[in-house]
């Protein structure tokens, strides 16, 4: 059993709570700006004082409200500065802030705020507003006391309210947390079953954020430090970054229309961003696109194909100086023009939730993006582990924080233990218990490799490895996630168990596909286009690249191209686009029979 512990570097505070961060940046630097908000077409600062004082004036509102210590208030919105503003004040009043996808149906809406016993709702709109209503119709919610809408003046509607109450009461609202108290209840958007309420303390985040941002000093603490969010903040990555800007005072954004992200970008000019895997994808495809509708395909073959070989030079023992120029021309040829679509000012990205891949790891390092690639769930407060400026291994996970333990257990599963792990699942100990074993090791469920230098590999899950009838082990996020390297490839389910060979079926890019089919003479309509025998080769290519990373018995055989599409408004993809395995295989158990029959 192979385990690796890295020591605390620093030292994690004993009592107080994430309130303390905002009350120390209005005193240490009131005019430090900490927010860049959107307001129409501009962006207007905030400074740590402003921020300071609308927190503590909503807060009030939730007090004057009659919201007690601990009790839950959910938030249902976009990525907006008012997600930011009301989630600290939810703190301040000393309650648990619980945050609900706003894509999510009136269905999950009601499970959540029904498991949590939710007193308030703070929701963005109309549309969330009338789910909410559904809920209440549908479900059995006697705790829910209050709903509020940014749109309809929430956070002026709050301020007022909480005019009466004094200082004096809020503050004794906001020292009462400790770092044992809830801080936030944050439901797994779950590839499987109803979500589960993760439990995390104010603990939790503090060692988290303590450790985190010593650690990636380079991207929260240099001068000028800023970046742009634009993942869901209910989701437990975008909220730890949210965090720890505020503690490191790196100046943050929001942005919530993916449609106008390029130009929040541009304008924003952010010196790091966070994204799961897919966006990367999905930025590489859609410029690998571009430029083949331009005439320039074949120069941005050759530059991606640079600047991988590049990247990888760069943990060798020198970089040829042929590698040199070419990396050079096509720096001032194509990097730039990519480096320019993120702002101009980007030099680190953290990537999380799903694994990035090799390659496209080494193209983003060579275009001078180094992507810090992490791991870790909702149920460990975000990362457990990620590569660093300093340390940085291409296709690992990085090393575990300091203060975090790794084992691989004999089942090849990965355990950590650290002070970011939670305080358990919301009202089920069954769970808990399953997940948290007596000696304080979490079941993450992945299985994984740990090297001599502690680099942690991630080679799939626990629970979908698939098992032919051969009796051969196939991990199908290793051919899944190359396949979704292709630029025609949306997704892809790698599927077998118990079955002769490895089969795939794969659905297509609706972004991509168009370029393609005019390039090809081809008809856009994609129920037409599944059997032309030129797309069939094109998707082929990507599953012979897709085997080159496994044994022939663990490769594709055969594959089937669906018309459809797996969405997570469809149900087939969680919040942060991953595929909900056992919905896709009941939904598509024809197709899959179909490839086994001939």
């Amino acid at each position: 059993m192979r385990e690796f512990s890295t020591p605390l570097s620093i030292t994690i505070p004993s009592t107080g709570n994430l309130t303390d961060d905002v009350v120390t940046n209005a005193a240490e630097a009131p005019e430090a700006v900490v927010f860049s908000r959107r307001d129409g077409d501009a962006w207007s600062d905030v400074t740590a004082a402003q921020f300071h004082d609308e927190v503590r004036a909503v807060a009030k509102g939730l007090v004057a409200a009659g919201v007690e210590p601990g009790d839950r208030v959910a938030l249902l919105s976009k990525t907006r500065y008012e997600w930011t503003l009301v989630d600290y004040a939810i703190w301040f009043a000393g309650a648990v802030g619980v945050p609900i996808y706003e894509t999510s149906s009136a269905e999950q809406i009601a499970w959540i705020l029904s498991d949590s016993g939710a007193r308030a709702v703070v929701a963005e709109g109309p549309d969330h507003l009338a789910r909410v209503r559904e809920a209440r119709e549908a479900g059995d919610l006697p705790e829910l006391q209050h709903v509020w809408s940014i749109e309809d003046n929430a956070v002026d509607v709050l301020q007022r309210l909480g005019s009466d109450i004094t200082d004096a009461v809020l503050e004794e609202r906001r020292t009462a947390a400790t770092p044992q108290s809830l801080a936030t209840l944050i439901y797994t958007s779950g590839t499987t079953g109803r979500p589960k309420g993760c439990m995390l303390t104010h603990g939790n985040f503090m060692f988290e954020l303590g450790v985190a941002v010593d650690e990636l000093q380079d991207l929260f603490d240099t001068e000028g430090a800023a970046t742009l969010l634009f993942l869901p903040l209910a989701h437990v990555f975008a909220r730890i970054i949210q965090v720890g800007c505020v503690k490191s005072r790196a100046r943050m954004g929001h942005s919530a229309d993916i449609k106008n992200l390029v130009a929040d970008l541009g304008e924003f000019r952010p010196t790091f961003i966070l994204a799961v895997p897919r966006v990367f994808e999905k930025v590489f495809n859609s410029a690998s696109q571009r430029a083949t509708a331009d005439g320039r395909g074949k120069v941005f073959d050759r530059a991606a194909d640079v600047a991988i070989a590049w990247s990888r030079a760069l943990d060798g023992p020198r970089v040829p100086v042929r590698l040199r120029v070419q990396h050079a021309l096509f720096d001032r040829l194509v990097y730039g023009r990519l480096r320019q679509a993120l702002g101009g000012s980007c030099t680190y990205a953290i990537s999380g939730g799903a694994p990035l891949g090799d390659r496209l790891s080494h193209f983003y390092r060579g275009i001078g993006l180094v992507v810090l690639e992490g791991y870790g769930l909702t149920e460990t407060t975000a990362a457990l582990s990620a590569n660093l400026p300093g340390a940085i291994k291409v296709g690992t996970v990085g090393r575990p924080f300091p203060g975090t333990s790794v084992r691989v257990g004999d089942d090849g599963e990965l355990l950590f233990r650290g002070g970011q792990v939670f305080a358990g699942y919301w009202g089920n100990e069954d769970a808990t218990r399953e997940a948290v074993d007596a000696d304080g090791w979490f079941h993450t469920g992945d299985v994984g490799e740990v090297d001599d230098e502690g680099f942690v590999r991630i080679t799939g899950r626990k629970k979908e490895i698939l098992v032919t009838a051969g009796g051969k082990n196939v991990a199908p996020a290793v051919l899944e996630d190359r396949l979704r390297a292709h630029a025609l490839v949306d997704q892809c389910l790698v599927v077998g168990d118990g079955q002769p060979f490895i089969g795939a079926l794969v659905t297509l890019d609706r972004e991509t596909l168009p370029a393609w089919a005019e390039q090809h003479g081809k008809t856009t309509d994609v129920a037409s286009l599944v059997d032309d025998p030129d797309l069939v080769a094109a998707v082929q290519e990507a599953v012979d690249e897709a085997n080159k990373a496994v044994s022939k018995a663990e490769s594709i055989r055969k594959f089937t191209i669906l018309p459809g599409e797996w969405t997570e408004e469809g149900g087939q993809l969680t919040p942060s686009l991953k595929l909900k395995r056992n919905v896709v295989v009941r939904e598509a158990r024809a197709e899959i029979e179909a490839l086994y029959l001939s």
